[in-house]
């Protein structure tokens, strides 16, 4: 509550949204996961459940309080306290090229395009090409995917979520 741009919803995301993400990454291409914005863990969990080994999984959280709680909830998964903004400077070289699949829980509907702009680039500079998943609570899609240079699509949808929720999946229009 005290600083509403750090969560997406006061309430974890459900164990029916994080199906449909583990699905939609199970469905991209192979490599690392990185989750970005991991708040409580409800997705990292759902990702280990539907057979994602803890060590392919990079989760980046940027209250140091909630990192810590992912390190003890989840060995094996390599956990990450700072900025997504930060990315190459986070991940350093040994990620480049080993990432397959992003996914974003950071509320960017709630960003300026500026700011939603900077995170694609920290994304496309980590995982050159690969896009990303992003779940909100939007019924529309919470980008404007082609002043961002991307192209989105709505992958699913559940009403099973408290609020109902998509996960969409945004890559590079020079991608295509």
């Amino acid at each position: 509550m005290a600083n509403p741009l750090q969560m997406g919803s006061i309430i974890p995301s459900s164990a029916a949204l994080g199906k449909l993400v583990a699905a939609a990454v199970r469905s991209g291409p192979e490599g690392m996961v990185l989750e970005l914005g991991a708040g409580t863990g409800a997705i990292t969990a759902a990702m280990l459940r539907d057979g994602i080994a803890p060590e392919r999984l990079i989760v980046v959280e940027i209250v140091p309080e909630m990192a810590e709680v992912l390190r003890r909830t989840y060995p094996g998964v390599t956990v990450v306290c700072g900025d997504a903004w930060s990315l190459p400077q986070l991940l350093g070289l040994q990620a480049l090229g080993r990432i397959g699949s992003v996914v974003c829980g950071i509320p960017m509907v709630l960003l300026s395009q500026e700011r939603q702009q900077g995170l694609i680039d920290a994304i496309e500079a980590v995982a050159p090409g690969r896009g990303f998943l992003h779940f909100s609570y939007c019924i529309t899609s919470p980008l404007s995917a082609h002043k961002l240079g991307l192209q989105g699509q709505r992958e699913a949808w559940t009403p099973a979520n408290f609020p109902p929720a998509s996960v969409w999946r945004y890559t590079p229009l020079d991608a295509h």
